[in-house]
């Protein structure tokens, strides 16, 4: 039996400060008990009164002074809650979690932590046009890359279309060799800059074949560029034998041709500049005020001789020019001359004896045997020079359209005039004033020998040449046969061809008016 315990009352211990709440109690401060950093909590509505709790985040007695204390939270590892990667902050009854720069959140363990910062709306608005415009500009970068890629493609494909169609191939099938021989190819856009884009101002000449520009190149030099027509296959062909003869020739009565460009529309060949025009205008314009004196014309003939004699029997292959004529004769600074237009010339095997063509050449100067036959000798260069040589001996126009149809030719009056023995009549003044009657007359018999009909009769160009010098260098040249067989007329070709089919180049002077006060290479038109 388990003997009973008497059960003890229980006790409750409470108590208030006073019989009013905080409201009231809070109005009378000089009886309001709590300290600093508390909560006033109201006991009981009914009984009143008041309690002082410190607030939270503090510690203490709420009743004595000093109050309540700030508790330091992150020294307390039990109420710092902060992530690892903030930072604690403490702070009047409470603390704050720091995240880093870049980061956002409370930084708190049970919250929401440290993470990334997303960038604000201005932040993306910035960046999206920046993406924006890097993205743009890459791709317009891109599609200007690839219109220059395209561009110069289409452009080489331009540039080997006027190659081969300018006889590019062709004319590296002749020099035999990789590039085009000893021939510079110019690239297209110096002969542009060297011509102001072929500015009409820069135009000093121009003829059948095509124009010439006065340039200058990247390295200073003067130069006369040929820019060509519109090339058909035959005149093709005239365009790669020039480049092909020249690029043999090396011979300082010989001009040089310096290069070409194929790459354009038309070919170019690029030339030596020739600043006093041809021998025609020498011979031929009263304006000039440089007098051709017999010593000159002498001296003129000779080199002449020379060059074409070179041409024919020095070269490595024989060359018949085809087309010689005054025109086609250039002065230089100093007035030696250098043939030119070598376009309808022919490299010929040293066994033969001529070539068999389409007549070719121009009125005055055409050999009549090989008009009649069309097979061109050297013989008929020697007739072609036998003229040039009437004309510095006359001072006249290979060709007169103001005369009768029997006078028209000079080669024609020049030989009636020594048949005659009226030779006086038809020199130029300055010859008969300067020139020794004896050395006249065996320039003018050799002119004649040069203009016989039958080629055959004719001298060669290298006893030419070697005559005219012996003139040169005495002032009677004893051992020389001035006699000739007879001769024929030269048969006036007009009689066969009417007026209306000549066709005639003005020089340079009367044609073209420009600012150089010098003259140029001069293109010659030939007619076949």
């Amino acid at each position: 039996m388990i003997p009973l315990i008497d059960a003890q009352p229980s006790m409750a211990l409470d108590w208030r400060i006073g019989k009013i709440n905080c409201k009231e109690a809070q109005q009378d401060l000089a009886n309001f008990v709590c300290r600093d950093n508390i909560d006033c909590v109201d006991f009981d509505a009914t009984l009143g009164g008041y309690l002082c709790n410190c607030s939270k985040g503090y510690t203490g007695n709420p009743y004595l002074n000093p109050g309540c204390r700030d508790i330091d939270e992150c020294a307390d590892n039990t109420t710092n809650t902060c992530v690892s990667n903030s930072t604690c902050q403490n702070g009047p009854g409470t603390f704050h979690c720091l995240c880093p720069k870049g980061y956002t959140g409370d930084g708190k363990k049970d919250g929401t932590g440290c993470f990334p910062q997303p960038p604000s709306k201005t932040k993306m608005i910035i960046l999206t046009g920046i993406g924006s415009g890097l993205g743009f500009l890459l791709l317009v970068s891109v599609f200007f890359w690839l219109y220059k890629l395209l561009r110069k493609r289409k452009e080489r494909m331009v540039k080997d279309k006027f190659f081969k169609r300018n006889g590019g191939l062709l004319l590296k099938q002749q020099t035999n060799e990789g590039a085009l021989g000893k021939t510079k190819v110019f690239p297209a856009k110096e002969l542009e800059v060297a011509t102001d884009n072929f500015n009409e101002s820069r135009i000093i000449g121009q003829g059948g074949q095509g124009t010439v520009y006065k340039g200058m190149l990247y390295d200073g030099k003067i130069v006369a560029i040929k820019k060509s027509k519109l090339v058909e296959l035959n005149q093709l062909e005239q365009f790669i034998n020039e480049v092909v003869i020249l690029s043999q020739i090396n011979h300082r009565n010989v001009v040089k041709l310096l290069g070409c460009c194929l790459e354009t529309e038309v070919p170019l060949l690029v030339y030596e500049f020739m600043p006093n025009g041809t021998l025609f205008d020498l011979i031929h314009d009263p304006s000039s005020e440089f007098p051709c004196t017999w010593n000159m014309r002498l001296k003129i003939a000779a080199d002449i001789a020379g060059a074409v004699a070179y041409l024919h029997s020095a070269s490595s292959v024989p060359i018949y020019h085809r087309d010689i004529k005054s025109r086609n004769i250039l002065l230089d600074e100093k007035y030696v001359v250098k043939v030119s237009d070598f376009g309808t010339s022919r490299s010929v095997a040293t066994d033969q004896t001529h070539l068999t063509t389409v007549v070719k050449g121009t009125f005055g100067y055409l050999d009549p045997e090989y008009f009649r036959s069309s097979q061109f000798t050297e013989k008929s260069d020697v007739y072609s020079f036998g003229v040039v040589l009437v004309e510095l001996l006359t001072g006249q126009r290979p060709i007169s359209l103001d005369k009768t149809e029997e006078e028209r030719g000079l080669a024609t009056r020049f030989l009636t005039c020594m048949e005659e023995e009226c030779m006086d009549t038809i020199l130029d003044p300055q010859v008969r004033e300067q020139g020794r009657k004896e050395e006249v007359i065996l320039v003018a018999k050799l002119a004649q020998r040069c203009l016989h009909s039958k080629g055959r009769m004719r001298p060669t160009m290298k006893e030419v040449a070697t005559e005219l010098e012996s003139f040169r260098m005495s002032d009677m040249s004893s051992g020389i046969n001035v006699e000739s067989e007879d001769v024929r007329s030269f048969e006036d070709m007009s009689a066969m061809i009417s007026d209306t089919e000549y066709t005639w180049t003005n020089s340079y002077k009367s044609a073209f008016t420009s600012s150089s006060d010098t003259h140029p290479l001069v293109l010659s038109e030939s007619v076949s």
